[in-house]
C-alpha cells in the first residue's frame, strides 16, 4: 500500500542579529502505518493537533514518530504520541524500552515495503531520513536538516555554515545519495521541492 505524504507545516530558518529564528518542517505519512516526521517546537502543540484533525487523525492514531535528529525544534511534541514507536536519530524506543538497531553500520530500518528509515549522518552524527513510496509522486525523501532548503543545492554555504554540519564530507555523500534515489525532497527548513534532471546530471558530473 503506497503512502500519501502531507507537509503539515513548512519549516523556515532566518538569521537575525542575535541568533536565528527557525522551526522545522512537520510531515505526515498516511498509509499502512501513520507516521509523523519531526514534531516542531514545544510551542507548536495546538498546531499539530489541529493539522492532524484536518486529516481525520488524532495523536493516538500515529504508529511511528520519526525525528531526523535530536535538535529541539525537531522533537518538541514527541510526547503527544504515546501509542507510537519513536525513532529519534539512531535511537528506537517505546515507553522505557530501547531497541538495538545498527544504524551506525548503515542498516536501514524497514517499516514496510514502501517505507523505511535510513541513516544519513552529517548535520549531526546520528541523522536519519525517511524514504517513502507514494501513490502518485514517486519516491519522497523526508530528510530533516540533511537539506536545509532547496536553495542549498546551488549554495552549499547554507547547509555547511549557516545550518551547520558536524561532518560536511559525510553530509555531502548522503545528500548525493538522496538526490540519486528521490523524486521529491522534504527538507528540514523549507518547502518540499522536486529533484530535477538538472540536479541529477550535475551530481553525476561532479562524481
Amino acid at each position: 500500500m503506497a503512502y500519501e505524504v502531507f507537509v503539515l507545516y513548512d519549516g523556515y530558518s532566518k538569521t537575525q542579529e542575535f541568533g536565528m529564528k527557525a522551526n522545522c518542517t512537520c510531515t505526515l505519512l498516511k498509509g499502512k502505518k501513520n507516521v509523523i516526521v519531526d514534531t516542531m517546537t514545544p510551542w507548536d502543540k495546538d498546531k499539530i493537533v489541529e493539522a492532524l484533525s484536518h486529516r481525520g487523525l488524532a495523536c493516538s492514531d500515529i504508529d511511528y514518530v520519526v525525528c531526523s535528529h535530536g535538535h529541539s525544534d525537531h522533537v518538541g511534541n514527541n510526547n503527544l504520541f504515546l501509542k507510537a514507536k519513536h525513532i529519534v536519530g539512531f535511537e528506537v524506543s517505546f515507553t522505557d524500552h530501547y531497541f538495538i538497531h545498527p544504524f551506525e553500520t548503515g542498516e536501514e530500518y524497514i517499516i514496510d515495503k514502501d517505507l523505511k528509515v535510513i541513516p544519513t549522518p552529517g548535520h549531526t552524527s546520528t541523522d536519519v531520513s525517511v524514504i517513502v513510496n507514494t501513490k502518485d509522486m514517486g519516491v519522497i525523501a523526508i530528510t530533516g536538516d540533511l537539506f536545509e532548503r532547496e536553495e542549498d543545492i546551488a549554495d552549499p554555504s547554507i547547509w555547511k555554515y549557516i545550518a551547520g554540519s558536524s561532518d560536511p564530507e559525510k553530509q555531502e555523500q548522503n545528500r548525493n545519495k538522496i538526490l540519486q534515489i528521490a523524486d521529491w525532497i522534504v527538507p528540514g527548513h523549507g518547502p518540499m521541492f522536486q529533484v530535477t534532471a538538472q540536479m541529477k546530471s550535475s551530481l553525476s558530473l561532479s562524481n
